[in-house]
């Protein structure tokens, strides 16, 4: 009888890992940057039925990047745990952290379970309060694993390039149209030379707390982001 190959606990994570940041890497990459009234998510998908960045709940927003199909049984399923809870107990029982806590144990389970593949996704989940130092941004990897992030974040492609732009650049209170900006500047800068995205190719959101509604979740549409990008030439 032939004997199976051993492979170490260790090995086996490392090569789980490489392959779910290869396929995450694959993609472009979405931002989400901090401003004076909310959370705003900044992605380049040309595709205007495939969504990058969605809403969960009355402040909560979601973004991915990695495998569609994936990503959105993400989705659903966080849209449905936000339901559930707000109507078992109170819609301000639906907050970003819980979410993320449910997402960190499903990718955890997923990752180090021998039985499938990991899943090839990195996931925001944000949540805006009554003001900027309530505002929360999660980011959760492909192993579970949750970063309390502030300002801004940056998650698939080559994220590493962005982030030094978005370091550089960042400042504190800015409105609305500066932080669509940046964020757009921000992913034209993820390659050796910077590069012009065209508004077909943008998807953008905003959590705004200034919205008289309960739902914040609000997605700008080319002729809006037109008049806060302005002459981009």
């Amino acid at each position: 009888m032939s004997m199976p190959f051993y492979v170490s606990p260790e090995q086996l994570m490392k090569d789980r890992a490489d392959f779910a940041r290869k396929g995450i890497a694959r993609g472009r990459s979405v931002v989400a940057v901090q401003y004076a009234d909310g959370v705003v998510f900044v992605s380049e998908n040309p595709s205007q039925a495939l969504h990058k960045i969605s809403e969960i709940y009355d402040r909560l927003a979601f973004a991915a990047v990695g495998r569609y199909n994936e990503f959105e049984n993400l989705r659903i399923a966080g849209v449905r745990l936000a339901d559930m809870r707000g109507y078992a107990y109170d819609r301000r029982d639906v907050t970003g952290r819980s979410l993320a806590n449910a997402y960190a144990q499903t990718l955890g389970t997923i990752f180090s379970s021998g039985g499938e593949k990991p899943y090839e996704v990195e996931i925001f989940v944000a949540e805006i309060g009554e003001s900027a130092a309530e505002d929360q941004i999660y980011r959760l990897t492909y192993d579970g694993q949750v970063y309390d992030e502030h300002r801004f974040a940056v998650m698939g492609g080559t994220h590493d390039k962005v982030d030094s732009y978005l370091t550089e650049h960042y400042r504190e209170q800015m409105s609305l149209a500066d932080a669509v900006r940046l964020g757009v500047d921000a992913l034209g800068h993820d390659d050796e030379a910077p590069r012009t995205i065209p508004l077909t190719d943008l998807e953008v959101a905003v959590l705004d707390r200034s919205r008289t509604q309960k739902r914040k979740f609000k997605r700008m549409l080319p002729s809006t982001l037109e008049s806060l990008l302005g002459d981009r030439a």
